[in-house]
């Protein structure tokens, strides 16, 4: 579907340019487009290559584990309902923690494995659980402590202070934090209130079925 929606967007922009005879204009922008995309990400790259490869350093030191066991009873009370040593906790808090440094890329591959293993726990796979509807809230509303990416992108445009946004990100996504995690709760909450489904009601037809004392038909 994204990819539908982009290449409409493309074609609507030729067509419109074409039409107002500014089709030079398109083409000068999408090359200019294309040069730019390069340059960020290459700066991206180099950032993000330097993190990782930090986190790869804690990981064989010892800190991230630490970290996961400081953080394991946060996560277990966000996540009353996975059992307390099932593979998905580990990914949820290996995703927490690439969130926490703002390595969104990162965080994105854990994330898709820890839904994986939510949905090895789901009796209904076509519903979501309550806790794939928290890992969701808290992936795309993590605190980050160091907004790694968007610090590598100021940099590449010529910011003078591009790490001056740590703490306006920091009390940004602390508080997008709180609220995901107080709508979870409150959701959560309204769930266990509500009373059980009652059995579907039958077709006309069906009831008078049952009611004429002839037993419907089995097929």
């Amino acid at each position: 579907m994204v990819n539908w929606i982009w290449l409409g967007m493309i074609a609507l922009s030729v067509v419109f340019g074409a039409a107002n005879g500014r089709i030079q204009q398109v083409t000068e922008a999408a090359f200019s487009g294309a040069q730019t995309g390069v340059t960020v990400c290459f700066g991206l790259i180099s950032i993000l290559v330097f993190w990782m490869g930090l986190m790869k350093i804690a990981e064989a030191s010892g800190i991230v584990r630490r970290l996961s066991a400081l953080m394991a009873p946060i996560v277990r009370w966000l996540f009353p309902d996975v059992p307390k040593d099932h593979p998905a906790l580990g990914y949820i808090l290996s995703n927490m923690s690439a969130n926490l440094l703002g390595l969104g890329n990162a965080a994105t591959p854990m994330g898709i494995r820890a839904m994986q293993e939510l949905q090895k726990l789901n009796p209904d796979p076509s519903t979501a659980t309550p806790a794939m509807c928290t890992l969701l809230a808290l992936n795309t509303a993590s605190i980050t402590i160091v907004p790694t990416t968007l610090i590598a992108i100021r940099m590449n445009f010529g910011a003078a202070h591009p790490a001056d946004i740590i703490g306006p990100t920091l009390l940004a996504t602390a508080i997008s934090t709180g609220a995901a995690i107080a709508a979870d709760r409150w959701q959560r909450r309204r769930n266990r209130a509500l009373p059980p489904s009652l059995p579907p009601v039958l077709p006309p037809s069906s009831a008078g079925r049952q009611t004429s004392g002839v037993p419907p038909a089995s097929f």
